[in-house]
């Protein structure tokens, strides 16, 4: 999976990485921040960075093959693929969902703050992209956005939903989370909400997980496990018989943890490491993040999963093309409960 995504010419690399699974055969991998441009002697060169891009992917394992999307304006320059309706910012792309053909995008709304720091920009915004033709090339899709009314930003506190996706017994779970901010770093939870496969881009039929009920009021939601990304992934697995969620410990960190539980709304386990990321050992500057598993691509036996590693520094990511793809790692599960 590493040597199927790591490209010498024109996509080469990404954060966000999320896939969904469009037919049995065939992946949609959707991605934020994106070099386009050359890697030549383990550097890239010649390089512009666009806000998301995407890739189809065919097959699995060893015959895999990738065909990377990459928009270009009327001037022939990479372009991001989805720009916001409003005008305001740009789109980082986050869980989706294929429901008979239909595919529910979570687009996080972004604003730059400081055009020094790799962390300046501020979310603004969360809205629902929806395909209705998702089969056929991504360049012809038919996008609809809506905004989502469930969504709070504030300077001290933040709610949003689309850090994960899962459609499960007639359900679309949406699991966002519920940030309150402080100076020192925000503290971040998870928390969820469902509707009917069929009613998915009706924000009014949606309900909210609050105290061991749904209810109409995002504002009630619970917080169902602290200590979240604002990426994540939720997936059932067949052979232990449970959900599992995972993630990378508060955003930021070298662990990639995990938590189970035997329905999509929790309870979660207690959170247990299931790697530890290299790179941050590598160099100060090198933080980890975006932990996710892709079921399209796991087994019966094992989770894939993956992650990014970054730096604060933006020229050695130019410099070190080590860093800034999606890296893979395999997970072997097993029937014990404890």
């Amino acid at each position: 999976m590493n040597a199927l995504f790591e490209q010498k010419d024109n996509w080469i690399g990404a954060d966000g990485a999320y896939s969904v699974a469009l037919t049995q055969e065939r992946t949609l991998w959707l991605f934020s921040d994106t070099w386009v441009g050359s890697v030549r002697a383990g550097k890239r060169t010649n390089a512009t960075i666009v806000n998301n891009t995407l890739a189809l992917q065919d097959g699995r394992g060893e015959g895999a093959k990738l065909e990377f999307i990459i928009r270009h304006d009327t001037d022939g320059k990479p372009a991001a693929f989805l720009t916001p309706d409003d005008k305001r910012g740009w789109f980082w792309l986050q869980s989706s969902a294929c429901i008979e053909k239909r595919l529910f995008l979570f687009l996080t709304q972004v604003e730059r703050t400081d055009e020094k720091s790799v962390f300046g920009f501020r979310q603004t915004g969360q809205w629902l992209g929806v395909v209705t033709n998702a089969l056929d090339p991504p360049a012809a899709w038919r996008v609809e956005q809506r905004k989502l009314p469930c969504a709070k930003f504030l300077p001290e506190h933040q709610v949003t939903f689309g850090a994960a996706s899962l459609v499960e017994g007639g359900y679309l779970y949406i699991y966002g989370t519920d940030e309150d901010i402080k100076p020192a770093g925000g503290d971040r939870h998870l928390i969820v909400a469902r509707v009917s496969v069929s009613e998915v881009a009706d924000f009014s039929a949606w309900r909210f997980y609050a105290n061991g009920k749904w209810d109409a009021d995002y504002r009630k939601a619970s917080r169902i496990a602290d200590g979240m990304a604002s990426e994540c992934s939720v997936s059932f697995l067949p052979k232990p018989g449970q959900y599992v969620l995972v993630y990378t410990d508060r955003g930021l960190s070298a662990r990639i943890l995990a938590r189970t539980a035997s329905t999509p709304w929790g309870k979660w386990s207690a959170p247990i490491t299931i790697y530890q990321c290299p790179e941050m050992g590598w160099d100060k500057n090198i933080f980890c993040y975006g932990a996710k598993a892709h079921p399209s691509q796991g087994t019966g036996d094992e989770m894939m999963i993956s992650y990014v590693a970054n730096s604060l520094d933006f020229w050695q990511v130019a410099n070190d093309a080590r860093l800034y793809w999606p890296r893979f790692i395999r997970v072997p599960l097993t029937t014990e409960r404890k």
